[in-house]
């Protein structure tokens, strides 16, 4: 994770972010620091880098890379404003201990775009990937050979759904929840194929940030406003637990955005 220190809207490069809107700094780092409380204490060690002056969204730690069974596959942002964050993600990646770095030729945000669904249905360990809006296709070949781990493509073709963090996320090592109308009509037949057991998602919890969440198999930290996700997630059995991210979710991020998982 990395505080958000320096969090600030200054442009808008997707629909949630609106510069003329100001922003509550002190709240901002408030509702973070609940966040990182929140994962402590549910037994989850939390790591974090430092963050940087002229970088606002580097609170967002999932987009600067992505990690299965100890290897990285690094980000290579779309935008400028964010293309800086990359280099020092890869070094703290390479500080901590993380050796088998692969640094992208294309264009990918990370966790932003990529999932790992540990036992999908019939196939086992699966990268889910997203492209469509930040995330090159040709990202998910690269990432393929430098995670050794078959990568499946989904098309997001609702520009409020700009990550696929935003639209998908997985609950536990077979289940997923996302929302059909964030993605293209082959990408959603691709999806009811591969976990026809998913908990679907309206557009009221994809628009709450209900979707950008992160599990361990029972507990799913998820944004306070999304009460109808909150529901459907008790009632499939999951122990939701609400944060407070009103602040944060001015830069179009939650829950997930704010936290990279790493995978030894």
């Amino acid at each position: 994770m990395c505080p958000p220190e320096h969090f600030a809207v200054e442009y808008a490069i997707n629909p949630w972010m609106h510069p003329e809107q100001p922003v509550d700094a002190e709240l901002a780092v408030k509702q973070w620091q609940g966040l990182r409380e929140t994962l402590t204490r549910l037994g989850n060690t939390v790591y974090v880098l430092e963050p940087r002056p002229g970088l606002p969204d580097m609170v967002y730690a999932a987009n600067g890379g992505f990690t299965v069974d100890g290897a990285v596959y690094g980000a290579r942002f779309r935008y400028p404003q964010r293309r800086a964050e990359a280099g020092y993600h890869r070094g703290w990646y390479l500080a901590n201990g993380w050796s088998r770095f692969h640094i992208p030729e294309h264009t990918n945000e990370g966790e932003g775009d990529f999932a790992y669904l540990p036992a999908a249905p019939g196939i086992g360990g699966v990268v889910l990937a997203g492209y469509g809006f930040r995330t090159a296709i040709a990202a998910h070949a690269e990432a393929q050979e430098a995670l050794a781990r078959p990568v499946l493509s989904l098309h997001l073709t609702d520009p409020r759904f700009y990550h696929l963090d935003t639209a998908l996320t997985v609950l536990d090592d077979e289940t997923i929840a996302y929302y059909p109308g964030a993605f293209s009509p082959a990408s959603q037949r691709v999806l009811r194929q591969l976990c026809p057991d998913a908990l679907l998602a309206d557009e009221d919890d994809a628009l709450a940030f209900g979707l950008n969440t992160v599990s361990d198999d029972r507990h799913v930290v998820v944004n306070a406003t999304a009460t109808g996700m909150i529901a459907k997630l008790a009632a499939r059995g999951y122990e939701p637990v609400p944060v407070e991210l009103t602040e944060l979710h001015r830069g179009g991020g939650s829950v997930k955005c704010c936290l990279a998982e790493l995978r030894r």
